[in-house]
């Protein structure tokens, strides 16, 4: 049973990985025993991030936007320097902007689709090589509930979020040849910055979320965590192009 869950001799990328559920993934993997890169627009954050997770191993940070070419290039580099390849990749970076379809400015349906979609591609794109010769390469992004839902104020992240679950499922069956398995987790309503800001914005959203969700509560990073860890590791060696709800039961309501 231990060796169906051993990540000891990963080397992990973490794009996202400075804050909410990216940090909580980077900080599991690290206390199960592999090496991490984490990555972020922000060195303030950055630093912070590292402060929080190098007490739990062996942990680097990489400045960039990951809806950019650019910065996934100089992550493939950095990666090979620092971890000397990369065995499984965790796309978390993500962004949403609010409002109905009819008042979304082009502007912020380009952001989120390129936060949330483009920066999946570009991540995979450039890291490919490196998972296939890692000759086990795990790819886990992050969908969401809205990647099966929707709802009237965030139809830009929706399509985004429904694109990264078709996007991993063609990896799946394209890569596959290549040794490299690729899943999804959609997370349900989870605590963290971006929800927190949803929150003040919508007083009313903290009791809808708790009424709709069989489980009654918000989610935690570190519950995401543990099924992305699941996924990475040897127990779902025969696990890929699946899309795994993690959100206390919200999409089995219906």
């Amino acid at each position: 049973m231990t060796e169906l869950f051993d990540l000891s001799s990963r080397r992990v990328v973490v794009t996202g990985g400075t804050s909410g559920i990216g940090l909580a993934i980077a900080e599991a993997f690290l206390n199960a025993g592999a090496r991490v890169i984490v990555t972020g627009r922000s060195e303030a954050r950055g630093a912070d991030a590292l402060a929080l997770l190098a007490p739990h191993g062996e942990a680097h940070f990489v400045a960039g936007d990951a809806g950019t070419e650019a910065a996934a290039d100089t992550l493939k580099s950095r990666a090979t320097t620092l971890l000397g390849g990369v065995d499984t990749l965790v796309c978390a970076a993500g962004l949403n902007r609010r409002s109905p379809p009819e008042d979304l400015s082009l502007a912020d349906w380009d952001a989120v689709l390129d936060a949330n979609l483009k920066a999946v591609f570009l991540s995979c794109r450039a890291l490919h090589p490196l998972l296939r010769d890692s000759g086990d390469g795990r790819i886990i992004t992050l969908g969401s509930m809205l990647s099966v839902l929707a709802n009237e104020a965030s139809s830009a992240y929706a399509a985004a979020k429904g694109g990264v679950v078709q996007f991993t499922r063609s990896m799946a069956v394209s890569w596959a040849e290549d040794g490299i398995r690729a899943n999804t987790i959609l997370p349900g309503w989870v605590d963290t910055p971006l929800t927190q800001q949803a929150r003040r914005e919508m007083p009313a959203l903290d009791a809808r979320v708790k009424a709709r969700t069989p489980l009654g509560r918000w989610g935690k990073p570190e519950e995401m965590a543990g099924a992305v860890l699941f996924l990475a590791s040897p127990a779902a060696r025969f696990v890929t192009g699946a899309a795994l709800p993690v959100d206390g039961g919200y999409l089995a309501r219906g």
